[in-house]
This record gives C-alpha cells, structure tokens and sequence, in this order.
C-alpha cells in the first residue's frame, strides 16, 4: 500500500457517476481517488493494486456492497483493506450485516465533506496501526501458533493411530477445506481456523479398536454401528475447550457425516442444518479419500473423483458447495501436488 507520505489510494465504489465525483472532489486535494462503476470493476482493481481504503456503495445492481465487501475479505491479497460503506438515509441500512463481512464503517449519503474526510482519516490511522501491532506481535506469536499446529497435528494423528490414514492426509484434506471455505466466502481467518478444526475432524477414531478399523474385508452390521460412534467420541474429546477454533472442530467431529438428503449420522441432520464447516470438511474428505493411495485400492483418477462427487449432490453432499469444489479445482489440485510430493518423501 502506499505510504503517507506519497499519498494513500483510495478506492471509490458507486454505480452513480455524480456520487463517484463528489467523492473525488472531496478526497483529490490529499488521497489519490480510483473509481470504480460496479462491484466487479472494484475487486478487479482491488486486486491489481490494493488500495489503502475503499469506499463502497451498497445497493448496486448484479453485485451489491455487502457481496463485494465478503469477496475481498475472503482474499489474502485484499483482506486487510479497511471498507467504509456508504448508503443513502432513505434506504434500509442492514448495519449487522455490513460489519458481519467485514466493514468498519457507514457514511451516510448526501455525504458530509468533513465526515467523510474524518471518517477516511480515522481508519487509515487505525489500519497504520494495526498493521504496526502485527508487525510487533507476529515474532511474539510465531512460536506459540507453531506449538498450537504442533498440538493440533499429534491430537490429529491421535485419531488415525489405529487406522490406516497418514498424517499427510489430515493436512491435505484441511488444506481442501480451507480452500473450499474461502470460495464459499469465508473471511481468511475464519478459513485458516477451519484447516486447523478439520485436521481433528476423525480425532474420535482413538476410541475404535484397530480390529475393526483395520479389518481386512467389509465391515458387519454391528461393526460399522462401533465405526459410527467416532463422530460422538471426537466431540466428547474436543468440548473439554470453549475456544473458537475447538468449539468448530466439535461441530466438525460431530457432523461431518451428516448427508444433505438427511440420510447420515448421527443425528440425521438434513440441508442447511448441518453447519456449512461440516459440510465443507464432507466434500474435502470424501475427495481425499477417493484420490489417496489406501492398501486395499490405487488412487483414483481426478476426473473419477469429481464425477463421483457430482453423483451425491443433493444426496449427500451440498450442492452449492459442490459447484465452487469444481470451480477450484485449479486450487485443489496445487494442494493435492504440494502434499503428495511431501508425502513421497517420507521416509
């Protein structure tokens, strides 16, 4: 981003010419201004060049401010950006939901010259902050989110102990999540803390005998009642913590057998009552699944994997989040590579 001294970008967003203009002619004299016509316009620019600020209109045809605003903070490369939404008095102002995605602010149209000066000044200076508290705190913490990871991998690795899972798998199916999350909008914080909870997702395993889950041969009825308990069992073990991030692992422990057509356990859960963390963790799993090496089966093939996939939506699996994994699967498949390149040199 620019400096202070050479000016700070500030990137207005308004389907309305007249409104983009007299927001120029107030910030011109000390910001350089960007404008943008629509909300497509604005993330293309934003991406380009992040700007410092963005100040974003929120009724908007195609893609409203509320859209917009969710798409950048589910972008590394534009999270961090501070949006100030700006909104005419006559309309209806969700504010909840503006600072649920992401906004810091609302100007009110016709706008104020002095406010919106103000208002600019204010969260330049808290993002200069901010970013300065990071810098300091980054080294501080580096340690202790190692030694988190640390404890999330053996927790993780705990649960396939009696199985025939590796370690590997655990990361790289949580890396599907992650990405899979970010697609579905998801502000990057909240993505990386769904990695970490899917990593745990089969922590419950620990509590099923290696008999059963190493049987060399398909399961009895009985046998795969036992299998099911590991979602009851992971849970147990993941609510002894009131964390955020343990409090999804729960969810994802829980849930992430639960099917769309309700059909799962086990609760039998159906649609948009099974938490969408669980949900995405389901397709992520089952795609690892299908496309590891396992002793009783080669990998399958990508296109194999995904026709499968595509067999369960609706069934089993979301079909709105089933859509963004193949639109991804550029994304995927650089994750299954890095992995699977870690994976063949263990010794």
């Amino acid at each position: 981003m620019d400096s202070i001294d050479e000016k700070q970008t500030i990137l207005a967003v308004d389907d309305t010419p007249e409104n983009l203009d007299v927001l120029k002619g107030i910030l011109t004299p000390e910001f350089k201004v960007k404008a943008a016509v629509s909300g497509p316009m604005a993330l293309k620019i934003a991406q380009a060049q992040p700007p410092s600020l963005i100040l974003l209109d929120v009724l908007m045809p195609g893609m409203d401010g509320f859209e917009v605003c969710r798409t950048l903070k589910s972008n590394p490369a534009t999270a961090k950006i501070p949006v100030i939404f700006v909104t005419a008095l006559s309309e209806v102002l969700d504010e909840k939901k503006g600072f649920e995605v992401g906004g810091v602010d609302y100007i009110t149209k016709p706008v104020n010259p002095g406010i919106v000066e103000a208002r600019v000044r204010t969260h330049l200076a808290l993002a200069n902050q901010q970013r300065a508290c990071e810098n300091t705190v980054r080294q501080r913490t580096l340690e202790l989110e190692q030694s988190q990871s640390a404890a999330i991998f053996m927790l993780g690795d705990a649960g396939h102990f009696n199985d025939t899972d590796t370690g590997v798998h655990i990361w790289r199916m949580a890396g599907y999540a992650g990405a899979l999350a970010r697609a579905a909008k998801w502000s990057v914080e909240t993505a990386k803390q769904l990695e970490l909870a899917a990593a745990m997702h089969d922590v419950g395993k620990i509590g099923i005998p290696h008999t059963i889950l190493k049987a060399p041969r398909k399961l009895t009825e009985d046998e795969f009642e036992i299998v099911k308990t590991h979602t009851t069992i992971g849970a147990h073990i993941l609510a002894k913590s009131d964390a955020p991030l343990f409090k999804i692992a729960q969810d994802v422990a829980l849930k992430h057998h639960e099917k769309w057509d309700g059909s799962g356990y086990p609760l039998g859960l159906s649609g948009e009552k099974i938490p969408e963390a669980a949900r995405i963790v389901a397709i992520a799993d089952v795609f690892d699944a299908l496309t590891m090496k396992r002793p009783y089966k080669e990998p399958w093939p990508i296109e194999k994997a995904l026709a499968t996939l595509q067999e369960g939506s609706g069934k089993h699996f979301d079909p709105r989040l089933l859509e963004l994994f193949a639109d991804i699967q550029e994304e995927i498949l650089a994750i299954k590579e890095r992995f699977d390149a870690q994976e063949r040199h263990e010794p």
